[in-house]
């Protein structure tokens, strides 16, 4: 079967890779939206940011002459969130960055999982690009949550 985008497959792959990796063991994954339950103090959200209304963002192009292939570059929003009762900013956000530093950490390619760049094939490469921090101070305690990015490069 034909496929017109790797968006799908790529997000399929990235949350098996993360799911997978011992470093986010001890953090709730959500593909997409959150749930109702937010009891879980560290997560991680793929698909899914609080400050925009999109998923993914991708574009394409003829790869060569003749139009038999093309090019999809696309940006996977993704969101870490650190929350606790206490009001200690300090660690909530570096709790955050240890997540991201995870999924990062995931990515690369290792003996044990030589296809994680690719997304377990799905896509050329994918990499970390961007993020952007958040922290409030509420009745709740200290929340840092941090939005980034997982760009991916693919040949359909």
């Amino acid at each position: 079967m034909a496929t017109t985008s790797r968006v799908p497959a790529a997000l399929n792959a990235l949350l098996t890779i993360l799911r997978a990796a011992p470093a986010l063991a001890a953090t709730h994954i959500e593909d997409g939206p959150p749930g109702v339950n937010l009891t879980d103090r560290h997560r991680l959200y793929i698909g899914w940011s609080p400050s925009g209304d999109q998923a993914v963002d991708l574009q394409q192009s003829f790869a060569s002459a003749g139009a038999r292939t093309r090019d999809e570059s696309f940006t996977i929003t993704c969101y870490a969130e650190s929350r606790a009762g206490d009001k200690d900013m300090a660690l909530r956000r570096t709790q955050v960055f240890e997540i991201v530093a995870a999924v990062e950490a995931a990515l690369r390619a290792t003996d044990a999982f030589p296809e994680a760049p690719t997304l377990l094939g799905a896509v050329l490469w994918s990499e970390l690009t961007t993020g952007s921090l958040t922290q409030e101070q509420g009745s709740d305690g200290a929340l840092a949550g941090l939005v980034f990015s997982v760009s991916c490069r693919a040949r359909i």
